[in-house]
């Protein structure tokens, strides 16, 4: 009998180059359309509520370290499924959205962070949240005209759901008419429909004597009981509905949202008594804990705790962001754990030479996921070191051979958060953390110092380009779809290429189809004629490449895309780029402070850049480099505006916008934002509480300007 394959644990998102971000990106937002429709429109899940999550959280991750991979048609832009075409499809008058998760404490903490900035609350400023625990079963929207029930729909994909009115009219706990004074003439009250554990198991027997479909959980049982074509086969199911939310009102009858909880219980609507009303992010932790204590003892199935904003006009300024409320998030109960066998500890060269030891696991399933590969961070904390010098797992170390606990850390990266020590077999073997490379040239390992001069938890390799491991890496990136983006030189190409030799550096990778006169490629396994022309062809098309792109390829330490495009605006043509390289390179205070007054560039980053450039086998590679490919000087502004090729520095409190706002516009009207005054400096915005920056503006005579100047000299 063949074995079932594997579960293979996928690379960190942080690895992963753009072309293969694009093809898992692709595969992940049909597999997730695949599971909504199995769940939203079939309710038959293929895959655990975790596994589910897990995929989500990696789509999205991809997402958020590839924005231009969001479309219109991301799932991630979409809210659940597309009704099934087997009820009449109704079109919700305001749209049914989703919830940001929160999987950990601290995202709680964060969360509330945004709330009290983005309104601008200082820390003694009281919020309400109204939190309630996350039902897991169907959402709904029932309508009322004059107080009296019309029709009820699905979520669908947010914007149209299913018209179950005749099926939803058979709950008791959805009243026909609603009762009290103060009924708005349209109420739209929209909840979960959920069947309890007790009557899904009872159900369940039923099924199995009659030979029908075994639901999987309470909640499948719940819609699949709804999307009866006979009513009466809905009504012969006990299914329940808890109220929390609206959608169109012509009025609104309460100004919180824990008195519309309240207003709904007066309407005859069955609320949870669970929900609280708490005062701080400490009282939203603790009902947090005290529920998921509670949660077996509930004869509902729940996966979390849902947190509001308790203030409606608050609500309203918040607003949302893509399909989910900035107001409100569901925090959900912490990742499955497991415990497995630690079998080995291998080490990962980074191509910046980092170090990462990776632990090879006893396959085990955490959270619906097969886990045998774990990242172990550091040498630190392998040995029970946390970041800060605390200790970890109560200082007990990760030797091979240990039982160990593993954790998927937002149901996503798994991770060991434990060991064992009871079963710590006497063989169990302490890793030596590595004092050389493992690369052919067997270079010194050295761990790299912090901003204080002190040693780093973080190894790293010493040979830099002399390195295979980072040649190699630095080549992968060279290629990528964020750097050069040469089509058809992958991954795989790559590592070929360079161990035949015939690559080592980027400029062999434009000298190669003049080469291929000896290599002949086309006689080469897995090429013919047509892929060797078309990678040439495509090889040929990137000889001219944009200076950002430019920038982020030569693979500098800190240097990302977000700062190549700032060190690209700030200096306009590779010329001036790498002539203030040089120049930094050779401890020119002058070329430094320039570079360090460009938006978004700090010490760090000129440290890297001086690094580069202060080695002359990388002037070489670049020099080689330079030969073979056209550069092209950064966009100037097309922008007609006052602004538009000035150098502008905020500073101060603004109050009619916040600084990210401030800088977005002014980048947009074609400015260059910079972090200090210098002489080249043409505006200096400064509001309360300005400093520093205002006395070099006096020095320099820069021109300064109140926010009021400023937003009438761009046209606000």
């Amino acid at each position: 009998m063949a074995k079932a394959a594997k579960k293979i644990t996928p690379p960190d998102v942080a690895t992963l180059t753009k072309a293969q971000a694009k093809v898992e990106h692709k595969r992940l937002a049909l597999e997730l359309e695949n599971h909504d429709k199995a769940y939203y429109q079939d309710d038959a899940p293929k895959v655990s509520d975790a596994e589910y999550d897990a995929l989500r959280q990696r789509f999205n991750a991809i997402e958020a370290r590839f924005p231009d991979f969001v479309t219109s048609a991301s799932p991630s832009q979409k809210i659940g499924a597309a009704p099934s075409g087997k009820f009449k499809k109704v079109r919700h008058a305001v749209p049914m959205l989703s919830l940001d998760n929160a999987f950990a404490e601290e995202d709680v903490v964060d969360f509330v962070g945004r709330i009290r900035r983005f309104l601008r609350l200082g820390d003694d400023d009281n919020i309400d949240f109204s939190a309630e625990p996350k039902i897991d079963g169907l959402s709904m929207s029932l309508r009322y005209e004059g107080g009296e029930f019309v029709t009820a729909a699905t979520r669908g994909d947010g914007a149209e759901g299913e018209d179950v009115t005749a099926n939803i009219r058979t709950l008791e706990d959805v009243p026909k008419k609603l009762k009290g004074r103060n009924v708005p003439e349209i109420c739209e009250v929209r909840g979960e429909v959920y069947m309890t554990k007790q009557a899904f198991l009872a159900l369940n027997e039923r099924q199995k004597a009659a030979g029908d479909t075994i639901f999987a959980n309470p909640r499948n049982s719940a819609a699949g009981s709804l999307r009866q074509k006979d009513p009466s086969i809905t009504a012969s199911r006990p299914l329940g509905f808890f109220a929390y939310s609206w959608g169109e009102m012509s009025a609104m009858p309460e100004a919180t949202q824990s008195g519309m909880i309240k207003w709904f219980e007066r309407c005859g609507f069955k609320t949870n008594p669970l929900t609280k009303l708490c005062h701080s992010v400490e009282q939203l932790i603790a009902f947090h804990r005290r529920i998921e204590e509670q949660r077996a003892e509930l004869d509902y199935d729940i996966d979390g705790v849902v947190y509001k904003v308790d203030r409606l006009d608050w609500q309203e300024r918040l607003g949302f962001v893509s399909r989910t409320p900035r107001w409100a998030i569901a925090h959900k109960f912490p990742a499955e754990r497991a415990m497995t066998v630690l079998r080995d500890i291998e080490i990962q060269v980074g191509r910046t030479g980092s170090f990462t030891p990776v632990g090879k696991l006893e396959p085990v399933g955490v959270g619906g996921v097969i886990v045998q590969n774990v990242t172990l961070h550091n040498e630190d904390y392998i040995n029970g070191i946390g970041g800060d010098g605390e200790q970890l797992r109560d200082g007990r170390d990760i030797r091979i051979g240990d039982t160990v606990v593993v954790q998927r850390a937002g149901d996503v990266i798994p991770q060991i958060v434990d060991v064992v020590i009871e079963k710590r077999p006497k063989n169990a073997k302490v890793f030596q953390f590595p004092k050389k490379c493992p690369c052919p040239l067997h270079t010194d390992v050295v761990r790299e110092e912090t901003a204080t001069g002190e040693e780093g938890a973080r190894a790293r390799c010493t040979g830099e380009f002399a390195c295979p491991y980072q040649k190699i890496e630095h080549l992968k990136l060279f290629a990528s779809r964020r750097a050069f983006d040469i089509e058809g030189l992958g991954e795989k190409q790559i590592e070929l290429f360079f161990e035949n030799g015939w690559v080592k550096e980027p400029a062999d990778i434009f000298t190669l189809p003049k080469r291929n006169i000896k290599i002949r490629l086309e006689e080469i396994e897995g090429y013919g004629e047509t892929s060797v022309r078309n990678l040439f062809a495509a090889i040929e098309e990137r000889r001219r490449i944009s200076l950002e792109r430019f920038i982020f390829a030569l693979g500098m330490r800190h240097v990302g895309e977000t700062t190549a495009l700032a060190l690209a605006r700030g200096y306009g043509s590779w010329q001036a780029f790498h002539d203030a390289c040089l120049r930094v390179a050779e401890g020119d205070e002058e070329a430094m402070a320039e570079m360090d007054a460009l938006d978004q560039i700090g010490e760090t980053v000129i440290a890297s850049i001086r690094t580069y450039f202060g080695e002359s086998h990388n002037r070489g590679i670049v020099e080689r480099l330079t030969k073979e490919v056209t550069i092209l000087d950064a966009e100037k502004p097309k922008s007609n505006s006052a602004i538009a090729g000035k150098t502008v520095v905020f500073t101060g409190t603004l109050e009619q916008m916040t600084r990210d706002e401030a800088k977005a516009k002014a980048e947009r009207l074609g400015a260059k934002v910079s972090g200090s005054v210098s002489k080249k400096t043409d505006y200096v915005v400064a509001g309360p509480g300005a400093g520093s920056k205002l006395a070099e503006a006096k020095k320099h005579g820069v021109e300064v300007l109140t926010e009021d100047e400023w937003l009438k000299l761009v046209g606000e």
